[in-house]
């Protein structure tokens, strides 16, 4: 079945010490998501749980975001979590500390029956 994009989110997510991607990346879907509420599912006969949930998040170094931990900030439908190059690295003055600035978008989809 062929899926149509219903919704389209942005976030953005701070980690001001630390260097956590991950922790960066969780604020961002946290921040795409925290003013939804998505109630159109009954007019078409579909639940939370049918949704698709792609999620791309941007940050400076990809390989260290826990997709696994991104994905739980969405409580509901099939998600799908990847890590692209991107976001935002801000060094300290002084040591080895950064700001890390997370990116996301949240691409919500519904199955539209029709086949093909």
């Amino acid at each position: 079945m062929a899926r149509v994009r219903c919704i389209t989110e942005m976030g953005m997510g701070v980690d001001v010490h630390g260097r956590d991607a991950t922790k960066a990346a969780k604020r961002a879907v946290s921040d795409a998501i925290r003013h939804s509420s998505l109630g159109f599912f009954r007019l078409l006969g579909k639940t939370p749980h049918d949704m698709f949930v792609d999620v791309t998040i941007a940050v400076p170094n990809p390989e260290s975001v826990d997709t696994d931990a991104v994905a739980k900030e969405l409580p509901y439908g099939t998600v799908k979590v990847t890590a692209v190059k991107g976001g935002l690295e801000i060094p300290a003055e002084q040591g080895v500390d950064a700001i890390i600035i997370a990116n996301a978008a949240v691409l919500v989809s519904l199955d539209d029956e029709k086949g093909g």
